[in-house]
């Protein structure tokens, strides 16, 4: 990495930016907005006359904007997990935005012979990742709406001519409506870029691996560039086993760790069921574990791994999975 002389924190709120020096102990705040990073630019500028990279926790859509202006800048900086921060930290007593910042920039400080300069990510993702947020959401929405539904359909003796079913109803059919344009663009900015359609092809010749989880796929590999492994990756989705002992009395055996993304287990949790059903090969590979005495759910781990093996198989050789089961005599 190279040698900076300063590390600038940034605690990033909805409205502010509270910027830090590390080793000159200088503090202002900004305004989270165009001007005020024209301004922080301008400020640390001024102050720092050596090498410098600024570090902020990804913070979502609040940090958003602010990566993007320092990626257009050219301006070295990183932008580091929230949680990765925070148990770097030890002991903190005081919680004020001041001293969230000033915090950052130690923690950058310390590792910066271990971080890795962030990059923002392309229109093209970030538009993938809004629509994926926004139909997550709505299906989310939906669901709910389906079972407030179901319960007033049981309660009413005439539910048809209710007006609360009947608003429900439309709301559902309107929600119905918007998924599908959601998923309709999506598909077009997929088809419009080439890389990532004939990656996206590839994935579908996978069975088990449908649109929504092709586009998450690609979204949180940005088109499957971040991660050089699918172990990697495995490991990122909360998928891989991880040993648990401590001298001789602490022995577990080996889980996956809490720490991961959530929906993206989910998900291959499901493809992994529907692979399972029509997957003849991951089918027999399912049952083969449960026969060794493997508990349900550890197998279908297993399967979700091989999944992400085909996935990133297909994808590195630029050929469609085959299944050759079905040409066996």
């Amino acid at each position: 990495m190279k040698n900076y002389k300063e590390a600038i924190g940034i605690d990033v709120s909805k409205k502010t930016l509270d910027v830090s020096c590390h080793l000159l102990g200088k503090h202002k705040v900004f305004a989270n907005d165009i001007r005020g990073y024209r301004s922080m630019l301008s400020w640390v500028g001024k102050e720092v006359k050596e090498s410098f990279f600024y570090c902020f926790e990804n913070t979502g859509n609040y940090s958003l904007k602010l990566s993007c202006y320092l990626s257009g800048q050219g301006v070295d900086y990183v932008e580091e997990n929230p949680l990765r921060i925070k148990r770097s930290l030890g002991l903190v007593r005081e919680k004020s935005d001041k001293v969230d910042s000033r915090l950052i920039a130690r923690y950058a400080w310390l590792c910066r012979e271990e971080l890795t300069m962030s990059e923002a990510k392309s229109l093209v993702y970030q538009e993938l990742g809004r629509l994926l947020g926004l139909r997550d959401q709505m299906v989310r929405n939906r669901a709910g709406l389906l079972g407030t539904l179901k319960e007033m359909e049981h309660l009413l003796g005439s539910p048809s001519t209710d007006i609360g079913c009947i608003c429900i109803k439309r709301t559902i059919a309107s929600l119905d409506k918007q998924v599908k344009a959601i998923e309709a663009r999506m598909d077009q900015i997929l088809r419009e870029d080439e890389e990532l359609s004939g990656n996206y092809g590839l994935l579908l010749s996978l069975r088990g691996i449908g649109f929504v989880v092709a586009c998450q796929l690609l979204y949180h590999t940005q088109n499957f560039r971040q991660f050089d492994s699918w172990r990697k990756f495995s490991s990122y989705c909360g998928l891989a086993p991880y040993d648990h002992q401590s001298g001789s009395g602490l022995r577990r055996k080996r889980q996956c760790h809490w720490i991961g993304d959530r929906k993206m287990k989910t998900l291959l949790s499901m493809a992994g069921i529907s692979a399972i059903q029509h997957d003849p090969e991951l089918r027999a590979y399912y049952k083969r574990k449960i026969a060794e005495g493997k508990p349900k759910m550890l197998a279908l781990n297993n399967v979700r791994n091989k999944l992400l093996a085909r996935a990133f198989s297909v994808v590195k050789r630029g050929t469609p999975y085959v299944v050759l089961q079905q040409y066996a005599a």
